[in-house]
This record gives C-alpha cells, sequence and structure tokens, in this order.
C-alpha cells in the first residue's frame, strides 16, 4: 500500500465523522468568507476616475440636517467646480418598508452631467428632464421589481410629509450603483412646501481641484448658522457604515470565534481518530517507523480534511456570490457581492492553519508514546 493510499484509507476509516467534520469546516469557512466580503463591500465602495471627481457638501452636525437652497449658486462660483446640484435623500417607502432603495432628489438638467459614467437612452433622458413627475431608474431596481418604462409608482414619504406619484421615463447602466432612483427636486419642493436641501454634490474639473474645492466651500460657510462638510464621493458613502456602529469589530470578533471553534471540533475529531490508532501506530514504530514519519502521516490526515472542507466552503461561496443576485437576496442592502480571490485565499490558509494546529497536541502525544504501551491498547 502507497503512503497516499494510506493515508486516504486512515480518513475514511469512519466515514459518518469524516463527513460531518469536512461539512462542519466548510460550513465555518463559509460563514467567514460571507461575512468578509460583506465587510469588504460595506467599508470599500467601488471608486472609478469619475467618481473620484465628485464630492458631497452636507450640514456639519448631521446628515438629518438641511441647508439652505441659497449655498447652490455660491458654492457653483468656486474656482475648479465644474457643476452642482442638489441631492436629497427622500427614503419613501414603495408597497412596504421590506422594498428598501435609494431614492434622491436632484437637478434634472445636471444629474447625467455629473453621472457621466452612466449609460442611458438620449430620448429616455430628455423624457425625464421634462417632466416633473418623471424619474430615472438603475436597472437593477427595475429588474428587481420588474417594472417598465412608462410605469407610475408611488413612494409614500417617511422622512418628508408628502407622497410622490413618479413616472418612470427612463433606465440607467452601469456606474458603481444601479439601484437609485432619481427624481426632480422641483417636484420635492412643491410637494412639501419646502424650499432645503439634504446635500449638494459638486463635479470638480480635474482630481487637482477637489482639496481646494473641499477647503474653499467649508471655509466658505464656516461662520453661518449651517456650518458644511465636504468631503469625497466615496467618504460620504463610509459615513452610512458608521451607522451601525464598529461594523469591522463586530464582523472581525465573529470570525474569530468561528474559526476558533471550528479549531476544537477539528482537534476533537483527530484526538479520536488517533485514539483509536493507538495499536496500529505502535505497530508502525515497531515496523521502523520514527517519530517524524509516524507526525507526517497525520499531518497529512489532518491537512487534507480540513483543507477539503475549506475548499467546499470558499468555492462554494464563490460559486454562490456569482450565480444568484445578492442585492434581490439581500433586499437591497448589498448592491454588489464579489468574493475576491484575496477572500478566497484568506479563507483557504485559515483552514491549512486550523488543519495543522489541531493535529498537533495529539500527533505529539502519540509519538512519544512507548511501543509497548501501544501494543497493550485493545482494539
Amino acid at each position: 500500500m502507497t503512503i497516499p493510499g494510506f493515508i486516504l484509507r486512515n480518513a475514511l476509516r469512519n466515514k459518518r465523522r469524516l463527513t460531518l467534520t469536512v461539512l462542519s469546516v466548510a460550513l465555518s469557512l463559509f460563514l467567514f468568507t460571507v461575512l468578509q466580503t460583506a465587510l469588504r463591500e460595506l467599508s470599500q465602495p467601488q471608486v472609478t476616475e469619475q467618481s473620484a471627481l465628485r464630492l458631497i457638501t452636507r450640514h456639519k452636525v448631521s446628515l438629518a440636517s438641511v441647508l439652505p437652497l441659497k449655498y447652490q449658486s455660491r458654492i457653483a462660483r468656486v474656482p475648479g467646480v465644474k457643476r452642482v446640484s442638489r441631492l436629497t435623500w427622500f427614503g419613501g417607502i414603495y408597497i412596504d418598508e421590506s422594498n428598501f432603495f435609494a431614492q434622491f432628489g436632484c437637478d434634472a438638467n445636471a444629474l447625467f452631467d455629473i453621472l457621466t459614467e452612466v449609460t442611458t437612452d438620449p430620448e429616455q433622458v430628455a423624457a425625464f428632464k421634462k417632466e416633473k413627475t418623471a424619474c430615472m431608474v438603475g436597472i437593477k431596481t427595475m429588474n428587481r421589481f420588474g417594472w417598465k418604462v412608462g410605469q407610475k409608482i408611488t413612494l409614500r414619504g417617511t422622512i418628508y410629509p408628502a407622497n410622490l406619484e413618479l413616472t418612470i421615463r427612463g433606465v440607467y447602466h452601469g456606474g458603481i450603483d444601479e439601484t437609485n432612483l432619481f427624481f426632480h427636486h422641483e417636484y420635492l419642493d412643491e410637494a412639501t412646501g419646502w424650499r432645503v436641501v439634504g446635500c449638494y454634490w459638486i463635479q470638480a474639473a480635474n482630481a487637482d481641484a477637489v482639496a481646494d474645492i473641499i477647503q474653499r466651500v467649508d471655509a466658505m460657510f464656516s461662520s453661518s448658522a449651517a456650518e458644511t462638510k465636504t468631503e469625497t464621493e466615496r467618504a460620504f458613502q463610509l459615513t452610512f457604515l458608521s451607522w451601525f456602529g464598529n461594523v469591522k469589530l463586530l464582523i472581525g470578533s465573529i470570525c474569530t470565534v468561528i474559526v476558533f471553534t471550528m479549531m476544537l471540533v477539528t482537534a476533537s475529531t483527530m484526538s479520536m481518530a488517533i485514539r483509536e490508532r493507538t495499536r496500529e501506530i505502535a505497530v508502525l514504530k515497531a515496523l521502523g517507523y520514527n517519530g517524524g514519519q509516524i507526525f507526517g502521516l497525520i499531518l497529512a490526515e489532518s491537512f487534507a480534511l480540513a483543507l477539503v472542507g475549506g475548499l467546499i466552503g470558499c468555492v462554494g461561496t464563490w460559486f454562490l456570490a456569482q450565480n444568484v443576485d445578492m442585492y434581490v437576496l439581500s433586499h437591497g442592502f448589498f448592491v454588489k457581492f464579489e468574493v475576491t480571490p484575496h477572500i478566497v485565499s484568506a479563507g483557504l490558509l485559515i483552514a491549512t492553519a486550523m488543519g495543522v494546529v489541531s493535529c498537533l497536541a495529539p500527533a505529539v502525544a502519540s509519538v512519544r508514546a512507548s511501543v509497548l504501551d501501544g501494543l497493550r491498547e485493545l482494539d
């Protein structure tokens, strides 16, 4: 019998235990990969060359505080500002609260001059600009609800005391977020009777102007009743993550507990497997196998068990992300869910470490045991 065949025979000695252990490792690494991917999607918003030129000016105190309409013309005159649009989060409910998606009031004429990386139908954009109750919707949200161009929808106001009856006049594709709905800010003004703005969306003329615009805009309103905070679009997106508290610490703690628990499970499995073959190990020693060779056989079995479980868990997560629309599955919480090679590699590395560490104590104990004591063991 060959060495690989011998290792395989030992691993298959108790098929039920082997199956349960491999599945347990696979499940733990599946959860690890899912959590790490979720953390990546939340904490590392996608950035494009065009989005790096976009800035958000909001109230310094809170996202819930609003800014005066008169700020727009003053921001537009700042050197380096190419375009500026109002941008107000509406937060309405479509049918019921589970149908969450982003809805923004904006300046229709400036929208796609600022959102330059998306693809649209010029005729649809023209129709959107002409009609005050029109809206443009990302393709993912269109597919999620089965909407069609020309369809009327109603958003029930929660933050603002108004219900918006909108007509879908166009769809946009591409960009870093295909889930947003944009409508005319003028319609929101008329529906609420208010003339305030949630924030201002700025397009810089070039990358060199970004830092200067941030400084100039905030300095301009530093002594006003509504002071501002200007930041990049990416930094603005990360602000929403802070609402959930210390997500990195929470997910990191959960991952640590998962890995530690599965290391204990794997160690327990290997301890039982080695204890069952104490007599067999003693026979191998009597036949001339040294401690290093026996340790290698045990290590190879534990390593293979953990690695197979890790492959099933990590590759299974990648396969799931490739074939399931996580935007629909998460009810709009995750726009994208990309399991990167880095995350898969980290999962497989943990599986490898799990296989090595979990067998160290029982393997060392079996190597140190005397041949005589081993031969006295009953099967």
